[in-house]
C-alpha cells in the first residue's frame, strides 16, 4: 500500500481541511516520506478498496504506512510523528485512549465543512505539491 517507499496520505479533495493538511505536511516533510492521494481519484479509490475500505470514507484521515492502514486520529498523530520540527512530540497523545481520541476527531470531522468551507472541484495543486500526489 505504501507508493515508491513513501507513506501515502488519502484526502478528500474538496475539503479545505485536507487541503491545508497537504500544505502544512508537504514543507515539514522535505525527505518526501508522504505522498497524497485523493480519495475520490481511481488511485485513492484503488487504496480503499485493497484496504477494505468504503468507497465513501471521506470523513476519516486515511494513512497507509509500513504495510498497515491508519484512520482517523491514529493516522494524524503517525503522520505528525514522522515531521520536522517539533510536531513529534504529539505522539504523546497516543497515550490517550483510542474512543477518546476518535470522539474528538469525529466531532471535528462533523463540522469541517460547515467551520472551513467545501471547494466545488478537488484540489489543483502547485508543481511542487502536484509531484507528491500519485497519479
Amino acid at each position: 500500500m505504501e507508493r515508491d517507499g513513501r507513506a501515502v496520505i488519502l484526502i478528500d479533495g474538496e475539503c479545505n481541511v485536507c487541503e491545508s493538511t497537504v500544505r502544512f505536511v508537504v514543507p515539514r516533510d522535505p525527505q518526501g516520506r508522504f505522498a497524497f492521494a485523493a480519495i475520490q481519484s481511481e488511485t485513492g479509490q484503488a487504496l480503499l478498496a485493497e484496504a477494505g475500505l468504503p468507497g465513501d470514507a471521506i470523513d476519516t484521515a486515511v494513512l497507509f504506512e509500513g504495510g498497515r492502514v491508519f484512520t482517523r486520529s491514529t493516522a494524524v498523530l503517525r503522520i505528525l510523528r514522522r515531521l520536522d520540527g517539533a510536531w513529534p512530540l504529539l505522539r504523546v497523545l497516543l497515550l490517550v485512549p483510542r474512543p477518546l481520541r476518535d470522539a474528538a476527531y469525529d466531532a471535528f470531522a462533523a463540522r469541517r465543512y460547515a467551520w472551513f468551507g467545501r471547494k466545488d472541484a478537488c484540489l489543483v495543486p502547485t508543481p511542487d505539491i502536484a509531484a507528491r500526489f500519485l497519479s
